[in-house]
């Protein structure tokens, strides 16, 4: 079986012969509208950025910089970058070098509708709007997924996307930013349309959204998401795979912030905090093990990771599959043309 092959299973939830190391197999190609710059400067929407070395991601959006000064005249304020502008022989060039046999294509677009919004709004500006203003919001965000779909479409005619990432924090360390039923009116329905946007277009729904999401994970699911990354630990992960039933697949979960980035912590206790992740969310397939975060480790912890990843990531299906064997058949009948079968695992480390 090959990585590509592999993955794909992990995803579908069809019987994978390992866990997949992150995104085996994935070539990523970044949109070339610029929702984040590299350097001190403005993005496509006219959002001006600030630049400091060494900070995660080096840029932050500039205090004061946003664009959408009165909600009440984002029509007048808001800037939409002209796709017909854009030059896209760089990543048609790009996703023509990819050997199609053994790698996916993923198309790699960040700043959702609720990112954007509050980089146009400013965050407090932002925040408040949206339980004070809510129906006005709702119609800014309309006009942000609308640009949305417009972006994935040319995106996809250049590189023939088999994937996307997507990339929309909703959650907070501790809670959504917004309360669910606020959400549920402002951000949803315009993701909704995004979703529907690639499910015609057959892609692989990747979304990304840090932080605590548990009120909503239901709703992802019932939108139509295929993955979540980075499936941070401040949600209750075992549970949410639990009520998951086969239908999203988790990328992510080994803890970023109290194993693999914790001060002091040992290649032993890394090993272990993958043996759990693996344990808690591979059962039955859906499950990539990747960091909870992307940010820079020692070298030797994701050397061991990596490694207990390969060891564990293989002996967990292993196990699995010997036990099915060992097992006496038994005739359940078929019901509506098959018959579903699921196991789950349970290993305390």
């Amino acid at each position: 079986m090959t990585r590509k092959e592999n993955l794909l299973r992990a995803i579908r939830h069809q019987a994978p012969a390992w866990v997949p190391n992150g995104m085996e197999s994935v070539v990523t190609i970044r949109s070339p509208v610029i929702e984040r710059p590299c350097q001190q400067g403005k993005d496509a929407f006219g959002v001006n950025w600030s630049y400091e070395e060494g900070a995660e991601g080096g840029t932050y959006p500039t205090h004061h910089g946003h664009t959408v000064t009165d909600l009440s005249c984002w029509r007048e304020q808001l800037i939409i970058p002209d796709l017909d502008a854009v030059d896209w022989s760089a990543v048609r060039a790009r996703a023509k070098e990819v050997d199609r046999e053994t790698c996916l294509v993923s198309g790699f677009v960040e700043m959702g509708l609720f990112e954007r919004s509050y980089l146009l709004l400013g965050m407090e500006a932002a925040l408040m709007a949206y339980v004070a203003e809510t129906s006005a919001i709702a119609e800014l965000l309309d006009a942000i997924a609308d640009y949305k779909i417009r972006l994935i479409e040319r995106f996809d005619d250049a590189i023939d996307m088999d994937m996307i990432w997507y990339g929309d924090d909703w959650g907070t360390q501790g809670a959504l930013f917004l309360p669910p039923e606020v959400w549920r009116l402002t951000v949803k329905p315009g993701t909704q349309r995004i979703y529907d946007c690639l499910k015609t277009r057959n892609i692989i729904i990747n979304q990304h959204s840090c932080g605590k999401i548990e009120p909503i994970f239901g709703d992802m699911i019932e939108m139509g998401a295929d993955i979540w990354n980075p499936c941070q630990p401040c949600n209750d992960l075992a549970s949410l795979k639990k009520r998951s039933l086969g239908r999203i697949a988790f990328c992510g979960g080994i803890d970023s912030q109290f194993v693999l980035d914790r001060p002091g912590v040992t290649t032993t206790e890394v090993r272990a905090e993958v043996r759990r992740r693996i344990d808690e969310l591979a059962a039955g397939g859906g499950y990539i093990a990747a960091p909870s975060h992307g940010v820079p480790y020692e070298q030797q912890l994701i050397d061991a990771m990596n490694d207990e990843i390969t060891i564990s990531g293989r002996a967990f299906y292993q196990k699995a599959a010997s036990t099915l064997e060992k097992k006496p058949r038994v005739n359940y009948g078929r019901l509506d043309g098959g018959l579903c079968m699921r196991r789950c695992s349970s290993l305390l480390f």
